[in-house]
């Protein structure tokens, strides 16, 4: 039985909504360095779509790309939701100029 010395799973919409998106991310235990073979693996998942990304630590370059690539996902996805976030914004701002008048 595999021991994680982290997994976590959260639900990514309000329990309201009825959809059942997560994301699930699991880090298996190397007993202190022992088991470089562990899994590695963060799924994200929304309503029938499910992606697997793994982050493999065997050797010395795949541990030093998988600690890339997860620096590079959270550098996306923080630009992603600031950027969201400023379009969000101008949708709760926008007003839609009025019509002019018809001249007789």
């Amino acid at each position: 039985m595999s021991v994680f010395s982290y997994r976590k799973r959260v639900f990514l919409n309000p329990i309201s909504t009825g959809h059942t998106s997560y994301i699930l991310a699991e880090v298996e235990s190397s007993r202190e360095g022992e088991n470089k073979w562990g899994h590695c693996m963060v799924t994200l998942a929304d309503c029938r779509r499910r992606v697997q990304l793994e982050f493999f630590l065997g050797t010395k370059q795949t541990r030093r790309i998988s600690l890339a690539k997860i620096d590079l996902l959270i550098n996306v996805l923080i630009a992603f939701r600031d950027q969201l976030r400023k379009e969000a914004n101008r949708i709760e701002a926008y007003r839609p100029p009025r019509k002019a008048e018809k001249k007789s």
